[in-house]
């Protein structure tokens, strides 16, 4: 059982221990009759305890009367005439049936809302282990796997989109855009899935963006004229092929899009700068 499963008992019992014993065996209010009638008894008590030390001889008529009137008037400031009480609350009696309720409903109430909004499996012991370090190694096995996997499914194209972009971030290009062109047809007109397949094949032949690149990254515009992605890849096909307006075109808009003094940022400015002085 680990620290939450704990905690959450516990949690449960302390709120039981509070809520449940008033309802198993009912409440009942202190109310001001209650308070006189207690008053009342002191002063009978009292007052019987002056009448026996006067019938014994110990206590002088005199003093008799002064203590009797002074008990009379601590009675007096002590209990309110019967005409100004309020009616003391309702007694409650037991309510058996609501205290059983909570009883089952409390704990399966929190595992219910710990569902909605924890998270569930760090109820289940065989969760409880700390998650395995994602080595390169680790890496290399989980994309193999799934190269595999996809040699028995070649029709499982978010197969191939997962496998084409970890080719892509591992460096390795060329598998890259072997795995874009077996899921071309899912890229369909997504402008991130169609910048990334044109970066890869760029990286890939080493000769900067060819046509191929070119044609997936003017589709990407047509779908987002603002896709940031493709806007830098279109600026750097157009400086590639000496079009320093056109490369313009599209970098200078791209600067609001960027974080302010990012090394992107400054790789922008930088060939901003270049393609103004027609370098």
């Amino acid at each position: 059982m680990n620290q939450f499963a704990v905690f959450a008992i516990l949690l449960i019992v302390v709120v039981s221990a509070f809520i449940l014993p008033p309802l198993w065996l009912g409440l009942r209010s202190t109310s001001k009759a209650d308070r006189k009638e207690a008053n009342l008894a002191i002063f009978r008590d009292q007052l019987a305890e002056l009448t026996r030390e006067k019938s014994e001889g110990s206590l002088a008529e005199a003093d008799f009367e002064q203590a009797r009137h002074e008990l009379q008037r601590r009675l007096l400031e002590e209990v309110e005439p019967a005409a100004t009480d309020v009616a003391a609350p309702a007694t409650h009696g037991p309510s058996r049936k609501t205290a059983i309720a909570i009883l089952i409903l409390l704990p399966i109430l929190g595992l219910l809302g710990y569902g909605m909004l924890g998270n569930p499996k760090a109820l289940d012991p065989t969760q409880a282990a700390a998650p395995q370090q994602m080595t390169p190694e680790k890496i290399n096995e989980m994309v193999a796997s799934l190269a595999e996997k996809l040699k028995a499914n070649p029709d499982n194209m978010p197969g191939w989109l997962m496998l084409a972009r970890s080719y892509k971030s591992m460096g390795r290009y060329d598998e890259a855009v072997q795995a874009f062109a077996k899921a071309e047809k899912a890229i369909s007109d997504d402008p991130d899935q169609l910048a990334s397949y044109a970066e890869a094949i760029a990286m890939a032949n080493g000769k900067g963006i060819n046509s191929k690149a070119l044609q997936l990254i003017e589709r990407a515009l047509k779908v987002d004229p603002q896709h940031a992605h493709s806007m830098f890849l279109a600026g750097a096909a157009a400086m590639e092929a000496g079009d320093n307006k056109k490369g313009l075109s599209y970098w200078e808009p791209l600067l609001s899009q960027v974080e302010p003094g990012s090394e992107i940022d400054q790789m922008l400015r930088s060939g901003i700068e270049k393609m103004k002085a027609g370098k």
